[in-house]
């Protein structure tokens, strides 16, 4: 008996993050980005909008170079979708960027 009840609190705490990380948490993707830019950057310009957890500028492997791309995630739901709003066709570095809602990673073959 006490371990299913161990079992069901696992599962509702699980339940509870896995919530809050896909519905609260909304990760952006940026492209257009001037190769100059770097993560601080991003996180500079999403931050009028909200709290940024994470931004990145992504760089080839082999040269270290921007490839002109980047994802920042934003804690707050509403204050990303704002941001898209405000940011998606705006000029930014020299560049017209677009911004929009970051698709889930797809899985590949191997």
């Amino acid at each position: 008996m006490r371990f299913t009840k161990i079992s069901h609190l696992y599962v509702a705490v699980y339940s509870i993050f896995i919530y809050i990380f896909i519905f609260i948490v909304m990760n952006i993707f940026i492209a257009g980005l001037n190769f100059r830019l770097t993560d601080v950057d991003l996180v500079n310009l999403f931050e009028k909008y909200g709290t940024v957890n994470a931004a990145r500028v992504i760089v080839d492997r082999q040269t270290g170079k921007s490839k002109g791309y980047g994802f920042v995630e934003m804690e707050n739901d509403n204050d990303a979708k704002k941001a898209i709003a405000e940011l998606n066709g705006s000029e930014f570095d020299g560049r017209t960027i677009s911004v929009s809602e970051a698709r889930p990673k797809e899985k590949r073959d191997i």
